[in-house]
């Protein structure tokens, strides 16, 4: 018999800060995290704002010694870790180490040590590349890092899916539960993308807004504005627990895991194949893996990008699976506001439903204030509202054609 999987606790480091309570409530007034880049000199760069997380200190969570020896990316994993970890007040409930695991994915993984490290090489010599730079650099580390803080020596691993990396490892995470491999498993996603190299990249192949103007207005999912999705930073991990160790313990539930659904489109390397078969499929195989039916689904936080692409696609893959109950769906974008955070933006995401779906309280997709006629879905449009939410579901599609999806379950 499969077990069931309870969401005990939560680590947020974001453009809007740091920590559940902080981003929560920004989220629900509808704030933006988009600002001016402040990381580097962007003045040259077509695009000059991201999603920077300003107020992550990393002495907050690591030794000081240990900093020099991770990329960003690394730090920020591995802070929402610790961040989630307290979140779960294990106390002397605390999992043995051999049934504690640590899935932390990511899209790019140390881009800025290897960035800075090759720049290193060309300028002094290869004897002045720092001892660190391959366990800086490989994506794996956030993972690593993590299950040496934490002594994790169940399950550890780094799922490499683009944008949807975050909601792979959680994913992957729910399933190894369900089957008895591990009682409790850290995972999510961390990006630390927002460097020159990854900005003029994602900027000449066209995926990035160029409206510096108003950074907060740029990112607008759904909207017919909207140019390209605005680059961002952050880390998102969830703490997925067997459930009734979760419930012998008291622990608070945010809301129990019931579905995990995945497809490829095998179409492009970048773009969503038009009839939008890949996510609707993946939809349907988490709705079919949660054992529910459609119209039970009463909110979806949405990848919602900002691309003309992704944004139309989603929207007729919803209608595909849900029909005349698409209409009664809250749909949301998380990305409207902190911009998205490739490999972490599934992690952040999922969290963020999740304490949806505790409260009921449902953010706004902020700066929705002209609808593509495209996208006519109900995306809750510049304010937030409160219903009661049976089950909600969280979508990631990453470049290649990866799908995922999770849901989620309100806990009475």
């Amino acid at each position: 018999m499969l077990k069931r999987v309870a969401i005990t606790g939560l680590g947020l480091v974001t453009p809007l800060g740091t920590g559940r309570k902080k981003v929560i409530p920004l989220l629900l007034e509808g704030a933006s995290g988009i600002a001016p880049i402040t990381l580097f000199d962007a003045s040259s760069y077509a695009v000059k704002i991201a999603g920077e997380c300003n107020d992550f200190d990393p002495r907050d969570y690591i030794a000081p010694k240990e900093i020099p020896r991770m990329d960003r990316f690394c730090q920020m994993g591995l802070a929402a870790s610790h961040i989630a970890y307290e979140d779960a007040d294990f106390k002397q409930n605390a999992p043995r180490d051999e049934k504690l695991g640590v899935i932390i994915g990511t899209g790019i993984g140390g881009i800025k040590s290897f960035s800075d490290e090759i720049m290193q090489l060309h300028e002094k010599g290869p004897q002045r590349v720092s001892p660190f730079f391959i366990t800086r650099m490989i994506g794996n580390m956030a993972s690593a890092q993590t299950a040496i803080a934490l002594k994790a020596k169940g399950y550890t691993s780094d799922p490499c899916s683009a944008c949807a990396s975050g909601t792979n490892a959680i994913g992957e995470a729910f399933k190894r539960i369900q089957m008895g491999y591990e009682d409790v498993i850290l995972a999510g996603g961390a990006e630390a993308s927002v460097v020159p190299i990854a900005l003029a990249g994602f900027s000449v192949m066209r995926a990035l807004s160029k409206r510096n103007d108003d950074p907060w207005k740029v990112s607008c999912p759904f909207d017919a504005k909207r140019d390209g999705f605005v680059i961002a930073e952050g880390a998102g991990i969830l703490v997925l627990e067997e459930w009734e160790r979760a419930v012998n313990r008291s622990a608070n539930i945010y809301a129990e895991m019931v579905g995990y659904g995945a497809s490829c489109d095998a179409f492009h390397i970048t773009l969503p194949e038009p009839s939008a078969d890949g996510p609707a499929r993946c939809m349907e195989n988490a709705i079919k893996d949660a054992g529910i039916e459609c119209d039970e689904i009463d909110c979806i936080n949405a990848h919602g990008t900002s691309t003309k692409a992704n944004d139309a696609t989603e929207t007729l893959a919803i209608k595909k699976v849900f029909g005349e109950h698409a209409g009664n769906i809250s749909i949301h974008s998380t990305k409207s506001m902190i911009g998205h955070l490739l490999g972490a933006a599934g992690g952040v995401e999922a969290a963020v439903l999740a304490c949806a779906i505790q409260s009921g309280d449902i953010h706004p997709t902020i700066n929705l204030t002209d609808p593509d006629p495209d996208c006519d879905l109900d995306y809750t449009p510049l304010k937030m509202k409160h219903r009661t939410i049976r089950y909600g579901l969280s979508n990631s599609f990453g470049f290649g054609g990866h799908n995922y999806s999770l849901i989620m379950k309100r806990v009475p």
